[in-house]
């Protein structure tokens, strides 16, 4: 994972700050930075989305390709995951840190969004114990500062939402054969329903407290975060505790309610920009085929995050008038 220095002076800033609920850059201990998201910007898959949080930039695209079912679970499609950790998004990449962090992401990510809770992999099966949809899901770093995992769901759950699989027909040969046509009809196709896929959210614990969607300098001051996936009810369906030190039990539950309840806020108002998202059509531009890491200046939509604590009028002022701005 991506570091940067800091000094004791900055540490004692950074964490008093965090005590009074007033974070270095305006943020409460419970809001998320401002966030774009685009989706369909890749020509050339099934599916794609690029989620910008603060100065963290994500790139997924998903293939959906036929393949064969796992043994233990015939009857389902299955996902998965590759993260490239660019060396452009931090030098810390290079080498075999960017491969170790690449596979710890994953992993993590596997966990998380590959189980029917998340997604319905049965509607992924395509003939039981013979063929089924698998869908491969790579993941782009961009860019880093702090906080990959949200940004990555956030970005997985959109380009899922994109995604678009070719209705399958499958038919008999004269020996009895299974033979698979794939529609060539770009409107005959299926969409995944993912309005169960959850979000993560990741706390850091900063002295006593602990904020959501850490800087990398608020990462520094921490001593250990906690991956806590939400759904759209509020479930949390994976936990994990990331760094070196350790969590005592209350902090632990209460990062987790704290967890829960800004995950479940989460879903409503994404699913929302989703929705408007696809309604522009057309008038999106998509990024050349065979141009996977450049993407050209898109039209973009910014949400930010819903906050748990009451807006003061100056925010909401603010908040109006940016918003009128990007409609406008």
């Amino acid at each position: 994972m991506a570091t940067v220095q800091v000094s004791e002076a900055e540490k004692v800033y950074i964490m008093h700050g965090v005590r009074d609920d007033l974070r270095v850059d305006g943020r409460g201990c419970e809001d998320y930075r401002h966030m774009e998201i685009e989706t369909d910007v890749v020509s050339n898959t099934d599916g794609s989305a690029k989620v910008t949080l603060g100065h963290t930039a994500i790139l997924v695209g998903i293939k959906a390709e036929i393949g064969k079912p796992r043994p233990m679970v015939a009857d389902e499609g299955y996902l998965e995951f590759f993260v490239d950790c660019s060396a452009n998004a931090t030098p810390e990449f290079e080498g075999r840190g960017g491969e170790e962090l690449g596979t710890e992401l994953s992993n993590t990510l596997y966990k998380v969004f590959n189980n029917r809770n998340s997604i319905d992999l049965r509607a992924l099966c395509i003939s039981p114990g013979e063929h089924c949809w698998v869908l491969y899901v790579d993941v782009l770093l961009l860019q880093c500062d702090g906080n990959l995992f949200d940004a990555i769901s956030v970005a997985v759950k959109a380009a899922l939402f994109n995604t678009r699989i070719s209705k399958v027909h499958i038919s008999e040969d004269e020996e009895g054969g299974k033979e698979i046509e794939l529609s060539d009809d770009p409107y005959d196709c299926m969409r995944l329903h993912v309005e169960n896929v959850p979000c993560i959210v990741t706390l850091c614990k900063v002295g006593q407290r602990h904020v959501v969607d850490a800087t990398l300098l608020e990462k520094a001051c921490s001593v250990a975060s906690l991956l806590i996936s939400v759904t759209h009810r509020g479930t949390i369906t994976c936990v994990r505790k990331v760094g070196g030190g350790s969590l005592d039990p209350e902090s632990i539950f209460e990062m987790m309610e704290t967890g829960k309840r800004v995950g479940k806020a989460l879903h409503a108002p994404l699913m929302e920009v989703l929705q408007k998202e696809e309604s522009l059509g057309n008038k999106r531009q998509k990024a050349a085929k065979g141009s996977w890491p450049v993407l050209r200046e898109l039209p973009r939509l910014r949400w930010r995050a819903p906050s748990t604590r009451p807006w003061s009028r100056c925010e909401a002022g603010a908040l109006l008038l940016l918003n009128s701005s990007w409609t406008g």
